[in-house]
């Protein structure tokens, strides 16, 4: 959430600023119902307490970033389970190349009202930090270059490699290690005595720490990767006669997307990972208070036996079984039935709601996303028009009265000597033929 594109991020083609910035996950009994990131005016925590109020009771709270002492008395106030956070600098940064010596004095003392605020309430305050499973950086490498993204771009495009992907996720460990890790390990360790964490200093728990940290903005930086800026690749729309949809700027379909192949990784499913998002964009810009502006959460999901099941209590062979009995298809639940089903806001029908699927929805789950008022769908394509076994992908391509937005090589894109000299944008400003936003047309 700290790099959920702003509008003017987008409008100016620059890359956006995360001083300061914060990402938030709000989690209610094992569902999540809020995904927050600071704005210019206000602090994560505060937002979460705008949008939620006496709703984040026995919620637990995930916070990309330590919460300072103006966020954390409200939200312990509201009587929170469990506040985690990553193990590096605060909400309020302590780097001393971020601030001015009178706002590092204020950042000691918040500290310290922090640690006595943690100290007593009733909410656990823990660092958020786990070691990934054996593994896990090689599997998330496989799975990435196998997902529909890559695949589509390496299918149009013959000079698209391996290098041309390993080439993306060193630019983004770059830049994710510029944001959530402290460069220098004498900075990091005395900002980890600043925020209460003197026993994380010391080595063995120092250096692992570090490398933990590290391990995991790899899996970050990789799934990054998997929907990358390359090329006139990007999400546009494919439905014929539908071309007044107004779509959302191709690093917001961006990032929305990368938030679901994440989700993929929470999959039962031994063989495919399936990830949504769902999002939606209010009508009025008047009460926007969030990082995300006009945008916001309604839910998500992944595939996976139903709820309250064990893993072996269902069939889990694939189409390759001959015995139909035995395939697990029948009993999956998919990642749009999820993330329809625990959603925490109605989806209003005078608003854009959109979802975001790392796989094309299939014929189970075509009519469900239209059926619950879903105007827009972002979704790779490559399974569109196929049976596969007990599965089949014919439904999505003809779906109609949903924006079906897929990942392709821009289709409204005119060679240099063809070009008219302006684009109809969805905005109605004119812009030139490097636009890369969603919904216009020629």
């Amino acid at each position: 959430m700290e790099v959920f594109p702003s509008s003017k991020d987008v409008q100016s083609k620059k890359k956006p600023q995360h001083i300061k910035k914060t990402g938030l996950v709000v989690v209610s009994s094992m569902k999540i119902i809020g995904l927050h990131c600071s704005s210019n005016e206000l602090h994560a925590g505060q937002i979460a307490v705008i949008k939620h109020g006496a709703r984040l009771k026995d919620c637990d709270l995930y916070f990309s970033r330590k919460p300072c002492s103006t966020c954390l008395k409200m939200i312990v106030n509201a009587g929170v389970n469990r506040i985690s956070y990553w193990p590096s600098d605060p909400e309020m940064s302590l780097q001393e190349g971020n601030s001015s010596p009178t706002s590092i004095g204020d950042a000691r003392l918040d500290a310290k009202a922090v640690e006595r605020l943690k100290s007593n309430s009733r909410a656990h305050v823990c660092v958020l930090l786990q070691p990934l499973a054996c593994y896990m950086v090689q599997f998330v490498e496989e799975t990435s270059l196998k997902c529909d993204f890559i695949q589509k771009i390496a299918r149009v495009e013959p000079d698209f490699a391996r290098s041309t992907f390993y080439e993306y996720r060193q630019e983004r460990v770059k830049e994710y290690e510029a944001l959530f890790l402290v460069s220098s390990e004498d900075t990091h360790k005395e900002i980890l005595r600043l925020i209460g964490l003197e026993n994380l200093c010391e080595d063995p728990y120092f250096i692992s720490l570090r490398q933990n940290m590290k391990e995991l903005v790899l899996i970050l930086a990789t799934v990054a990767s998997s929907v990358p800026s390359y090329s006139d690749f990007g999400f546009y729309l494919t439905n014929s006669g539908d071309e007044n949809q107004q779509g959302l700027a191709q690093e917001v379909a961006q990032h929305c997307t990368i938030q679901a192949r994440l989700l993929a990784y929470r999959t039962e499913d031994h063989k495919i990972g399936v990830g949504a998002v769902i999002w939606a964009k209010q009508k009025s810009s008047s009460f926007d208070c969030d990082g995300t502006e006009t945008m916001y959460f309604v839910g998500c999901g992944y595939n996976a036996f139903p709820v309250g099941s064990e893993y072996a209590d269902f069939p889990h062979m694939d189409d390759n079984q001959k015995d139909r009995e035995i395939r697990k298809f029948r009993y999956i639940i998919h990642a749009e039935q999820n993330a329809i089903t625990f959603r925490c806001q109605e989806i209003k029908p005078d608003e854009q709601t959109m979802i975001f699927v790392t796989k094309c929805p299939c014929d189970e789950c075509v009519p469900l996303i239209k059926g619950s008022g879903i105007k827009q769908i972002y979704t790779g394509d490559v399974d569109s028009g196929k049976k596969k076994a007990d599965i089949s992908y014919m439904t999505f391509s003809e779906l109609k009265g949903v924006g079906k937005y897929t990942w392709q090589n821009n289709p409204h894109r005119r060679s240099p000597n063809n070009a008219s000299p302006s684009i109809a944008a969805e905005n109605g400003d004119l812009k030139s033929n490097d636009e890369d936003d969603l919904g216009f047309t020629n």
